[in-house]
């Protein structure tokens, strides 16, 4: 099963990303596992990054309340992501939408073309970010 999810996930867009970015900690894991599928590069989105880390330029943002009511500060080394690529972000679930939307502000930070938030579970709170965002996800909430 486990080697199902990223192939699964990638099959959710049309459109090829060129980059998987992936938040910390599931995001991570099942980022990693649909950029294998893709055979395209992977970004680790992580939280609370940046110059303290090293002495590499970073691009942060803040997230909108998310589902514990926490700003989270998501970053990643500015150089990972360029102006031609196309990026979805991948994670296992999605609530609020906010992880995703600070993740599609990074990308066009960079230049790059945000393609979509790719999840496991949509639990969207908000109907019309699946279309914003757009959100798509091999599970809804209330399947579970």
């Amino acid at each position: 099963m486990l080697r199902e999810i990223g192939p699964a996930l990638a099959g959710l867009y049309d459109v090829r990303p060129t980059v998987v970015l992936g938040p910390v900690s599931r995001g991570s894991l099942v980022g990693a596992l649909t950029a294998a599928a893709l055979g395209v590069g992977f970004v680790e989105m992580r939280k609370r990054a940046g110059s303290s880390v090293d002495s590499d330029r970073w691009v942060r943002r803040t997230t909108a309340p998310d589902y514990q009511d926490r700003h989270v500060v998501f970053g990643f080394r500015r150089k990972l992501i360029g102006a031609g690529d196309r990026v979805v972000m991948v994670d296992d679930w999605v609530d609020t939408g906010a992880t995703a939307r600070a993740a599609r502000a990074l990308v066009e930070d960079c230049g790059a073309h945000w393609v979509g938030a790719a999840c496991i579970v949509d639990a969207l709170t908000d109907p019309r970010l699946r279309h914003d965002l757009p959100v798509r996800s091999l599970l809804d909430v209330r399947q579970l």
